[in-house]
């Protein structure tokens, strides 16, 4: 059985998805119920009565709370404590839901699933380009996977795929033997590469108008649990930009947050930030309509991969060099299912203990 990292922040959904009505949302294979509070903050709560454990998405909404629609049990939106149940005055200690810490920022909505006492909004993914000049922010869709989500987060820490499932769109065979560069040491893992004085991909024949050769480059960020930051672009060869100006290209950044709905079903809501063509109307229907083509096909490969894990297997996959990123990942996610797991009671050791490391 899939296990899923809990003391981590997901996208529940964009801003937009979520109004005054109650939603059900499913994260992390549990069924949360959204809604904005008269205040316009949201409350996420447990979308089940304790009582009969009718999801309270099927009740309504009085004021700041949720009625049950079975018998009438009413729910504070903000802390999930019951506070009315019909024909007794006595509320019952056990008569609550649980309630999420929720962040809300740049139009999109973060969620803890885990043990609240450890939400640290300061965690929340952000970046810079959000909001400095000379950059436009756009939301695109969200894409439904049947796929378990490790192998969507993994799909986006390998360049190596681009020339092969997108050829027509990111990638081309200029880049098939390009060497990839991987990092593991910091917060995020990258892998990267550059293809230097080749023809320009279709996404930028398209969007960016080049016509002769390119300096072109990919840069992948994944964060764990599972969010992922695609810096691509491409600058004419005769500008011949360095690893460090790439602000002087077209420059796009393409970010992923992968939220697990089950174990083999995952919602990967995408965006764009990009440096050029701030003001053209038509920049954003032409980019989400190429995004949407090459994610298709993204989408193609990581569902008839899910469908032959899920057949007995002959014999171990094999690994190859490329494969380090996802191999790193998939470490760090089981650590931190292994934290969660125990209990660190050693954190303020005794002092009979002294420890010289």
């Amino acid at each position: 059985m899939t296990q899923f990292v809990r003391n981590a922040w997901y996208v529940a959904a964009w801003s937009t998805e979520i109004d005054e009505e109650l939603r059900r949302f499913t994260l992390l294979n549990e069924h949360v119920v959204m809604f904005r509070k008269s205040d316009g903050s949201i409350a996420a709560l447990e979308d089940r009565c304790p009582h009969r454990l009718l999801p309270l998405s099927k009740g309504k909404r009085i004021g700041d709370t949720v009625q049950c629609g079975y018998h009438g049990l009413t729910f504070d939106g903000t802390t999930g404590m019951c506070t009315r149940v019909p024909g007794q005055t006595n509320l019952p200690k056990s008569a609550y839901v649980l309630s999420y810490p929720i962040e809300e920022r740049h139009g999109i909505v973060w969620i803890w699933m885990g043990d609240p006492d450890k939400a640290d909004r300061t965690k929340v993914f952000d970046m810079p380009e959000f909001t400095a000049p000379g950059w436009k922010v756009h939301h695109g869709d969200a894409l439904h996977l049947q796929s378990n989500y490790l192998n969507v987060a993994e799909n986006l820490v390998d360049p190596a795929h681009i020339s092969f499932v997108h050829p027509t769109t990111l990638g081309s065979s200029a880049s098939e033997n390009v060497p990839v560069h991987v990092q593991t040491e910091g917060e995020a893992i990258v892998a990267w590469r550059w293809i230097r004085d080749a023809e320009p991909v279709g996404f930028f024949k398209g969007f960016g108008g080049f016509t002769g050769n390119v300096d072109r480059w990919h840069y992948y960020y994944l964060y764990t649990p599972s969010t992922a930051v695609i810096d691509f672009g491409s600058a004419p060869v005769e500008m011949q930009i360095g690893e460090d100006e790439r602000d002087r290209g077209v420059r796009i950044f393409a970010l992923h947050f992968v939220t697990p709905v089950t174990k083999d079903y995952t919602i990967d809501r995408w965006m764009h930030i990009r440096n050029s063509a701030l003001d053209d109307p038509t920049a954003e229907e032409t980019m989400d309509r190429m995004f949407r083509i090459a994610f298709a096909e993204d989408k193609e490969i990581l569902e008839a991969v899910q469908k032959e894990e899920e057949r007995p297997a002959k014999r171990r996959p094999i690994r190859i060099a490329i494969d380090k990123g996802p191999l790193v990942y998939r470490k760090r996610i089981n650590e931190l299912l292994e934290l969660e797991r125990t209990e660190d009671l050693a954190s303020h050791p005794s002092p009979a203990f002294v420890y010289h490391d």
